[in-house]
């Protein structure tokens, strides 16, 4: 096999076609989230041409980041969502040996169950009373408030704890309490052209670790094993500390994003002394709470749904729903994408569109 020509990148990045160009639409912002406020997965799934709208689809999620559909999807099968998210990433080049991924504690007694109380390896049931019993082993949980939250901490992207993360999640809304609950997502992409070239660089040559413990823990505590593998070879056992390029890029758009520097699933800036590994991810926390224009809301509505790619966004859900009465449940599938890379040869998303750098 020849060497990679310098300036070519390691996969060339895909375009989408015209097959969903009929479907009514606003971007949510110039720079992230795309709304369809009529379209209905499942006559994307009925359509003759199926793969190509999920192929588009799928290209679009990777350039926007995030996709909302706000009519309810109540005619969905969890299958025909488990069938959707899969297929997103099994369209755009995923490693062929790579499916859904399971939850680590699946085997867990407190394992929440979907609305007709069974379970599903594959599914995920946000749930946010149910939750506090899963973790319940988690360290430091955080009792009744003495001061605010940190909510810095909410920013993650789907599975980084593995060795090959989430590239495309899909969340359906169930239920809805009447206030609260809202999910933000910022634009990895557009964090990285905030930051100035030279600091750019020194990103790039940054790694960090991120670990979660919580699993191994939950195990021993509850008696049961992790589950093994989950959606890819490489994600097996109590594998939960990998190494992720701060910087990565995007196989689908080839564009630079910044994807591992902040938020509830990354433990430390690797290489760097501690006072440092606080200063780089404080930065990068402010960069997001600086830039609310990179941020895409979505107030969550019965039925609707949210696709987005985990490779260049950061989401956080908002935990205000314990002041209303009701909760907020919802059922996740996620997708297994390829070990994380910075491809030297890719450029910010600005730069590939000609787009102003301010």
């Amino acid at each position: 096999m020849g060497s990679i020509p310098m300036n070519t990148l390691i996969r060339e990045p895909l375009r989408a076609g015209k097959s969903i160009n009929h479907l009514e639409y606003v971007d949510v912002t110039p720079i992230i989230g795309r709304e369809y406020p009529t379209a209905k997965l499942k006559d994307m799934l009925e359509a003759l041409n199926a793969d190509e709208q999920l192929r588009d689809l799928a290209i679009t999620i990777c350039e926007r980041g995030v996709v909302f559909f706000r009519a309810p999807q109540d005619d969905l099968s969890v299958e025909e969502q488990k069938y959707i998210t899969d297929m997103l990433g099994k369209l755009t080049g995923r490693p062929p040996e790579n499916g859904l991924h399971v939850h680590p504690l699946y085997n867990d007694p407190n394992n929440i169950p979907m609305a007709d109380g069974t379970t599903d390896k594959n599914i995920y049931v946000i749930n946010s009373e149910a939750a506090k019993k899963l973790y319940a082993t988690m360290k430091n949980r955080p009792g009744a408030a003495s001061e605010p939250r940190d909510l810095g901490r909410e920013w993650h992207s789907d599975s980084l704890f593995e060795n090959c993360p989430s590239d495309f999640s899909f969340l359906r809304m169930e239920s809805t309490p009447p206030a609260g609950g809202d999910t933000l997502w910022v634009s990895g992409y557009e964090l990285y052209d905030r930051v100035s070239p030279p600091f750019r660089k020194f990103l790039e040559s940054l790694t960090a670790t991120c670990a979660q413990p919580v699993f191994r823990s939950a195990c021993e505590a509850g008696g049961y094993d992790v589950m093994s593998p989950r959606g890819s070879p490489l994600n097996v056992g109590y594998e939960f500390e990998p190494s992720h390029p701060v910087i990565r890029t995007h196989p689908v758009t080839g564009w630079k994003s910044l994807f591992a520097g902040v938020g509830l699933h990354v433990s430390r800036i690797d290489g760097v002394y501690s006072f440092e590994d606080a200063l780089i991810r404080d930065y990068v926390l402010r960069l997001i709470t600086r830039n609310h224009d990179c941020i895409a809301r979505m107030h969550w509505t019965r039925g609707a749904c949210a696709i987005w790619s985990n490779v260049c966004t950061l989401h956080a859900a908002t935990p205000d729903t314990h002041l209303v009465e009701g909760i907020r449940t919802g059922v996740r599938a996620s997708g297994i994408g390829e070990v994380p890379y910075l491809d030297p040869a890719s450029t910010g998303r600005r730069e590939a569109l000609g787009m102003p750098q301010f």
